[in-house]
């Protein structure tokens, strides 16, 4: 604590230090200036140091001539009252020091304005003054905590996150805050084409079983048709309204969600730490629940934009490989071995799961240059032309041409342009060689040539997998990268070749193939 001179009028204002000092203790500083609008005290950190501004509404509150609480200052951040004692006339001021933070934090320049009222009314009163600084001291450092634990909620909120980690993190933050025996959530879930409430999240012992979570979600419907905020039962002041497993003494609930829309609720039981849940209590779990189904809500609309977005892709690919018969399916066995081999050598280099994805959708893209390839060109038997072999090898600038125009594309790109590139430089758009090709593009190009010896074309049969092995390692350091080649070559090709044969359905790490690539869209649009 510092003081900034030793006023005669601090005698007067009794028990000013010991009072200052716990409002320093809540994180605030406190200022004492003379009629004058000179500092006479000043008390805190010095984190904030705004004695200008704090002088100003100083001067401020001397003009009003009242000895009121005012709450002032930048951004309503000060709490300030006139005092006069035996002749002296001056004003304290309290500043909390938040700036540009949520609404939210008005209710603690709140807490210290009655934190300053109590002094003012019970100066010469100790007694009383430290039974109200406790009662205020108690209520501001609550304040605090429900503050961040909304705070931390709100940023936690990443959509990559599942709903279950979210809603154990909320939970969490509540039992810390207020003492329960348990709590838990329930959602609504499809199963067996019924919907059910099934448990996604809680701590402590939870009272509310599956059977008995139907029930309770139907006296929380009647609590909220009947305008009330949240069902709250105990047998303080009155028997149960409703009947309740013998353990629960005091129930709270609140929904996810409105009420004609509800996804499920937050329970929890037997508060430990006073006879019954109170007011303050369902404001706050409702704030935590809405929060919770705010989550949830954005989690199932980035889900529809995703399985949009894929579809869409799937879609226009599909659109291409249909012009031919043999290439039909072309486009999703590449990005399917496009990605196996890039799980496969990050075994042996760095590659993010991010990285991964981007391969993925590159691979489902690259030939979406051929849209406007003519049927005839690529169904064709015998030799191209000049002028129809220019068609065919225009097709990676006119896809990456065409992925240019959407800026989630940009990282997808490389690989669709180079795909027909060759580690030997022989290859084009540009002729690139070596590590000039993009990684993506050199992964590319072997699951392309991989797909297309093992298919059939209309101007030749499929070769076995055996012979298509024996290409690739003929062209390693050639037509392929060496390094990629063998990643390939020492995977388990069978198994690759099996879930091909498979049409998908049986996938590594997802439940299927359409499962993966939704995600992987998640890559470009979160």
């Amino acid at each position: 604590m510092t003081t900034v001179s030793k006023h005669p009028v601090l005698e007067q204002l009794d028990g000013l230090s010991q009072w200052a000092e716990t409002v320093n203790r809540l994180g605030a500083d406190v200022y004492v200036f003379d009629d004058g609008g000179r500092c006479v005290f000043r008390a805190g950190s010095g984190s904030f140091f705004r004695e200008t501004e704090v002088a100003e509404t100083a001067r401020l509150i001397l003009g009003k001539r009242d000895q009121q609480v005012h709450t002032t200052g930048p951004d309503q951040t000060m709490a300030a009252a006139r005092v006069e004692r035996e002749g002296w006339t001056g004003v304290i001021v309290i500043d909390n020091g938040i700036r540009g933070m949520e609404s939210d934090f008005s209710r603690v320049t709140a807490c210290m304005a009655h934190l300053l009222e109590g002094f003012v009314k019970d100066l010469g009163s100790r007694g009383t003054l430290e039974k109200h600084l406790d009662k205020l001291s108690n209520e501001l450092s609550q304040c605090y905590e429900q503050i961040m634990l909304l705070y931390n909620l709100s940023t936690n909120m990443n959509l990559d996150q599942s709903n279950a980690t979210y809603l154990q993190l909320a939970c969490d933050q509540l039992t810390q805050l207020v003492p329960v025996e348990g709590i838990a959530i329930f959602l609504e879930k499809k199963i067996d084409s019924l919907k059910r409430l099934v448990l996604s999240a809680g701590s402590g012992l939870v009272a509310v079983d599956p059977m008995m979570a139907d029930i309770l979600q139907m006296h929380l419907t009647a609590e909220l048709t009947a305008g009330k905020e949240a069902l709250l039962d105990s047998q303080v002041d009155s028997p149960f309204k409703y009947s309740w497993p013998d353990r629960v003494h005091n129930i709270l609930a609140v929904p996810l969600g409105p009420a004609d829309k509800m996804m499920g609720f937050l329970v929890a039981t037997n508060i430990t730490n006073k006879p019954d849940f109170d007011s303050t209590d369902v404001k706050l779990f409702n704030s935590v629940a809405n929060q919770c189904a705010v989550f949830i809500e954005n989690g199932r609309l980035f889900n529809d934009l995703k399985e949009l977005f894929i579809g869409s892709l799937k879609a226009l690919t599909n659109s291409i490989d249909a012009k031919d018969q043999y290439t039909r399916g072309h486009s999703e066995r590449v990005a399917l071995i496009s990605r196996w081999i890039a799980e496969h050598l990050k075994e042996t280099r760095p590659i993010s799961e991010q990285q991964i994805h981007y391969i993925y959708l590159a691979g489902l893209l690259h030939d979406i240059g051929k849209i406007g390839v003519a049927e005839a060109v690529l169904r064709k038997q015998g030799k191209l032309s000049e002028e129809e072999r220019s068609v065919i090898l225009a097709h990676p600038r006119i896809g990456a041409s065409i992925l240019s125009e959407i800026p989630q594309m940009r990282d997808i790109i490389p690989g669709v342009l180079y795909h027909h590139e060759r580690y030997d430089g022989k290859g084009y758009p540009e002729g690139l060689c070596g590590d000039e090709i993009p990684l993506s593009a050199r992964i590319i190009a072997l699951a392309d040539s991989f797909d297309a010896m093992t298919s059939r074309r209309v101007y030749r049969d499929a070769m076995s997998i055996r012979r298509a092995l024996t290409e690739i390692e003929k062209g390693k350091g050639t037509q392929f990268d060496a390094v990629v080649a063998q990643a390939f070559l020492d995977s388990q090709v069978e198994q690759l070749w099996k879930i091909i044969q498979d049409g998908f359905i049986e996938t590594w790490n997802y439940s299927n193939f359409e499962e993966y690539g939704t995600k992987a869209v998640g890559a470009l649009i979160r």
